[in-house]
């Protein structure tokens, strides 16, 4: 069981406490229920969305979140919860959405300051301190109804009758209080002198007020002559005129505007006249390159003298246009020093953005980056649509001056293809547990592209090379969405050669051509088998027999024996015989010929889920295990 969604309808009771640890998603929001959220919620290790919103739950909340590391959405909002938030909550490394408004909770919010929040509302609670800097970055945070900063005592209030300045004395001119205006009985002052007074008093507001305004006429005059300047100087050309009814709701972005004056009047461009625009992003230090632009993509994109509008989205991801300036500062002008790889879009750069934020550029080769702008931009607006814990996270792009380039935020150099065939070092080998999480990470990455998403993404090209893997074991996939911009000729250049790449192919993919879901799958149970075995899918240096990895080891995957020969021998330590098994079975449905019988990626997740937890049971709980000997194959061991 996945997914219990009893939302909106009169269940009372308790929460219940043994949930299938399988669960993913857990509805049970407008209902009647009370007691406490128990503690058992801890086993859930799977859950990625949960909400008990809109009940009568009562008590602290538990702390059980240690090991909910995939939780992305939590809702606990509009119940009558009290106390502090439990310290492990600061472990959920996944969670963009929390709701915990209009409960009783108190304490500060030091526990959420470091975690990945895009939507956060604790609004009508009993929060106080000072609230992190961090959080105050939060695109989305409501916390009306708090008391912060109650701990910092306001300013005594004067006592009526009295001022707060009380030691510095007035200015005879102006009245501290209505009690002791001048008056003729008490002073002399005859009624002429008194609206004299008055008179100065008004007229000195009146002073000061003309004297403010002015200023600030003449400071807006300033900066909009600063701008105009600055425009001029930068030589952007003018905003083309809209069509009749067309008001752009954000900033034009400017940095797609063609700058010779020529280009409004002309619809297409030749391709001598693209490649009179294009620049050498490798070229000399010393290349003049605009000043500096970021400009957002969400409102009308002007090419050509034309507005086209890309359709937004609900709550739309923040994605920013770059100018080729700014990335040639942040990679040193793309140079050799922050290459991190070659592939078969083209190069990758790490670049350092001010506050040692690191981001990865993918720059498009000449060949791919052919692809019309228009159609540029709706790639990067469906990219960026892919929100995921498992998945390389889109933050920017460039077009200028005919160039294609992608921002990414900077994950890690380290793939799993290095890991398994270029790295001699031995303390980086890859143990057995390490190998389960890493093939069940990619797995909810591939998972959430096949049946997570608004629009089905299918990867086409998976193989361990886009599996990028952290110094923690954490795994995002890289290049999604980006299969419909690679060429024919490009493809070859992902694992090195033809012979390669085509192993991870399914079959029908050399008949009909067509890519779907199921040939992602096949390339998968291609990858678990280059985990299980350490070899390459095709390996010329071997004997003919064994260079095809799925034809030599197909035929052998039920067969125990067998099956400990295949394993990798650099994989140290000792595992459950049950486990290996199972992930053998994994592998032979993942790989059938025909691809209806190949497994849904939900399920293939559910299933590995399950070999995790076999391989971290100890070998006194399951005797019958497999030991790997420091030298030779591994021998079965039933003790």
């Amino acid at each position: 069981m996945i997914t219990i969604d009893l939302s909106n309808n009169h269940i009372g009771g308790t929460v219940p406490e043994n949930l299938p640890r399988t669960m993913r998603k857990f509805y049970l929001s407008a209902n009647q229920l009370t007691g406490s959220i128990p503690s058992s919620l801890s086993e859930l290790t799977l859950i990625s969305d949960m909400s008990l919103s809109g009940n009568l739950l009562t008590g602290e909340l538990p702390d059980a979140f240690q090991m909910l590391s995939g939780l992305v959405n939590l809702d606990i909002s509009s119940n009558n919860l009290h106390g502090q938030l439990p310290s492990s909550m600061e472990k959920l490394s996944s969670l963009t959405t929390l709701h915990l408004q209009d409960n009783q909770l108190s304490g500060t919010l030091d526990v959420l300051e470091n975690l990945p929040l895009n939507d956060l509302n604790i609004e009508n609670n009993l929060f106080s301190g000072p609230i992190p800097m961090k959080m105050l970055n939060i695109p989305n945070f409501q916390k009306d109804g708090n008391l912060f900063n109650a701990s910092v005592s306001p300013s005594p209030m004067a006592p009526q009758g009295s001022s707060q300045f009380s030691d510095v004395p007035a200015p005879q001119y102006m009245p501290a209080s209505p009690t002791n205006i001048p008056s003729v009985q008490d002073d002399g002052l005859t009624y002429k002198t008194k609206n004299v007074l008055l008179m100065k008093l008004i007229g000195s507001v009146i002073g000061a007020m003309s004297s403010l305004t002015v200023a600030m006429l003449i400071a807006i005059f300033c900066t909009l002559k600063w701008k105009e300047r600055k425009l001029q100087y930068t030589g952007f050309s003018k905003r083309p005129a809209l069509h009749e009814g067309e008001r752009p709701k954000e900033p034009l972005n400017t940095g797609l505007i063609k700058q010779n004056k020529e280009a409004e009047k002309v619809p297409e461009e030749s391709a001598q006249n693209q490649r009179e625009h294009k620049i050498n992003m490798a070229g000399s230090k010393s290349l003049l390159v605009p000043p500096l632009v970021e400009k957002n993509i969400r409102g009308p994109i002007v090419l050509n003298g034309t507005s086209q509008r890309i359709p937004a989205k609900q709550n739309p991801p923040t994605t920013r246009s770059f100018s080729i300036a700014v990335l040639q500062q942040c990679t040193n002008n793309f140079s050799e020093e922050n290459l991190i790889s070659s592939g078969s879009l083209g190069q990758i750069y790490i670049a350092e953005f001010p506050e040692k934020k690191l981001f990865a550029v993918l720059k498009l080769d000449d060949f791919n980056s052919m692809i019309p702008a228009v159609d540029f931009l709706k790639l990067v607006e469906s990219i960026c649509e892919l929100q995921h814990p498992n998945v390389v996270e889109l933050v920017g792009y460039c077009t200028e001056f005919g160039q294609r380039l992608l921002v990414y935020r900077y994950f890690s150099r380290s793939t799993l293809y290095g890991l398994l065939h270029f790295d001699n070092d031995p303390s980086k080998k890859l143990s057995w547990n390490a190998r389960l999480r890493v093939v069940l990470g990619a797995a909810k990455g591939l998972e959430y592209l096949h049946e997570g998403c608004q629009k089905q993404v299918v990867y086409r090209y998976f193989e361990p090379g886009n599996v990028l893997i952290n110094d923690e074991l954490a795994v995002r996939l890289s290049g999604c969405g980006l299969a419909l911009v690679m060429s024919p000729e490009s493809r070859t250049q992902l694992s090195g050669s033809s012979h390669a790449f085509s192993s991870y192919e399914a079959p029908e993919l050399s008949q009909s051509g067509s890519w779907s879901e199921k040939s992602d799958i096949y390339s998968f149970g291609v990858v678990m088998l280059e985990l299980l075995t350490g070899r390459k899918p095709y390996d010329s240096s071997r004997p003919r027999e064994e260079q095809n990895l799925v034809r030599w080891a197909n035929s052998q995957l039920h067969d125990m024996d067998a099956l400990a020969y295949m394993m990798d021998p650099s994989i140290q330590g000792e595992f459950p015989v049950r486990s290996l098994s199972r992930f053998a079975d994994i592998i032979c449905r993942c790989i059938q010929h025909a691809p209806e019988f190949r497994p849904p990626m939900s399920q293939v997740v559910q299933d590995l889920a399950l070999v995790v937890d076999d391989a971290m049971k100890t070998t006194d709980e399951n005797p019958y295990a497999v030991r790997q000997e420091t030298t030779g194959r591994p021998t079965l061991n039933y003790w």
